[in-house]
């Protein structure tokens, strides 16, 4: 299954990077990931600053997959960010996050998170989750389209 369009993964987590890949091709979800390490990572790939100067602004991501607790620039900051750019203020986001603490979640979805999804510690769960979040964002989910100027 497949958009064309990347999907942005934010994770400071080597292991948990490496598990949504391997999750990402066990449910065949073969579109482009772009992985940003920190907060302020991901915020130079959206508005292609940083190493990210230059970058095609008109090819957004399909889905931004936000760990929260991440170095530099935590995850509520950059969603926090996003929703005040025109350019990124309408782009999914789903928070993925082993945080079960209610004011995170409450707190993502005052913010704008279109999804709060904790990580299952099991990999066969995670796979199935990762599998029904790209059926639903990259396939099912009709995006809108703005032209950046």
């Amino acid at each position: 299954m497949t958009t064309g369009r990347p999907i942005l993964l934010v994770e400071d987590n080597p292991d948990d990077e490496a598990l949504t890949l391997r999750a990402f091709n066990k449910n065949r979800i073969s579109n482009p990931v772009v992985v940003a390490r920190d907060g302020v990572e991901a915020l130079d790939y959206l508005f292609g600053m940083g190493s990210h100067t230059g970058r095609d602004l008109t090819l957004m991501p399909a889905v931004i997959l936000l760990d929260l607790k991440l170095p530099r620039i935590d995850g509520l900051e950059v969603l926090r960010r996003v929703r005040a750019d025109e350019r990124t203020g309408l782009l999914p986001v789903v928070i993925l996050t082993t945080s079960k603490e209610q004011q995170d979640i409450f707190e993502g979805y005052s913010l704008g998170a279109n999804s709060y999804i904790r990580k299952p510690v099991d990999f066969e769960k995670f796979i199935y989750a990762v599998g029904q979040l790209g059926l639903y964002w990259l396939v099912l989910n009709e995006p809108v389209e703005r032209a950046v100027a």
